[in-house]
């Protein structure tokens, strides 16, 4: 599909699910996805800072992506880590070069590991402030172009915005409660993968792509859906994981 009918698909997306109540972890876990197609990447992490000011992952176009990325935040290594203090774009990082693998050796260690060869990250900006970063990772060596890098800016303000879709960011209390709650919500997921992943006898990435079907398509919230599963008062068995479950 050519890039200018997959941005048109993205915004009708993104104006479908900006209203007053939607599934912010649902929409950045689709707007991950959508990076990886109008960039060509192999991965795609967003990353935001929680009240202390510590990066936490929030979405990941994969389980691999999430865990290099949590990898990275537990060691304060990485161009997310550097991206978010300095607010300023890292691209087209050669993951092979050695003044890089000195500079972040489990990092670059264990992304190489996975596969990837090159990284970039992009701020997540809100008024001149960084709340957090979104990573790509290539399998390519090649560089992206100017007009990719402004592209994936333009995702990273996206992702901002649905964040901080309230509308009500002059009260800095409110601001912080939004984020917190969002980074809540993708722990108790995270809990509710695994959980699902170990009952049905799946891979993470299978189990996540058959809970998160079952919860779009009856209009269910990732979070909400997932801490009823978490409490018990849901039956998982009623989540079709098998081929018809996973569709995206």
């Amino acid at each position: 599909m050519p890039r200018e009918q997959q941005l048109s698909r993205v915004f009708v997306e993104i104006a479908d699910s900006l209203i007053d109540d939607f599934d912010v972890i649902d929409f950045l876990q689709q707007l991950s996805v959508r990076c990886m197609e109008l960039l060509d990447v192999a991965a795609v992490g967003i990353l935001l800072a929680d009240e202390h000011g510590i990066l936490r992952v929030l979405a990941a176009s994969d389980e691999r992506t999430r865990l290099l990325e949590f990898f990275a935040t537990q060691h304060e290594q990485g161009p997310c880590v550097e991206c978010f203090q300095s607010g300023q774009p890292r691209t087209n990082i050669d993951l092979t070069d050695s003044r890089i693998t000195d500079a972040w050796p489990q990092f670059a260690t264990q992304a190489q590991e996975i596969g990837f060869v090159a990284t970039n990250a992009l701020p997540l900006r809100l008024r001149g402030r960084v709340i957090g970063a979104l990573s790509l990772f290539q399998t390519d060596p090649s560089p992206l172009t100017y007009q990719d890098v402004s592209l994936a800016q333009a995702m990273a303000d996206i992702a901002t915005i649905a964040i901080l879709q309230q509308r009500t960011l002059a009260q800095s209390e409110t601001e912080r409660g939004q984020l917190q709650y969002a980074l809540t919500s993708r722990i108790v997921l995270e809990q509710v993968k695994g959980i699902l992943a170990e009952r049905w006898q799946l891979s993470v990435d299978d189990a996540f792509a058959a809970f998160r079907h079952y919860a779009r398509s009856h209009n269910l919230k990732l979070a909400a859906l997932a801490r009823d599963i978490t409490d018990g008062t849901f039956d998982t068995d009623t989540i079709p994981h098998g081929a018809a479950g996973t569709t995206a």
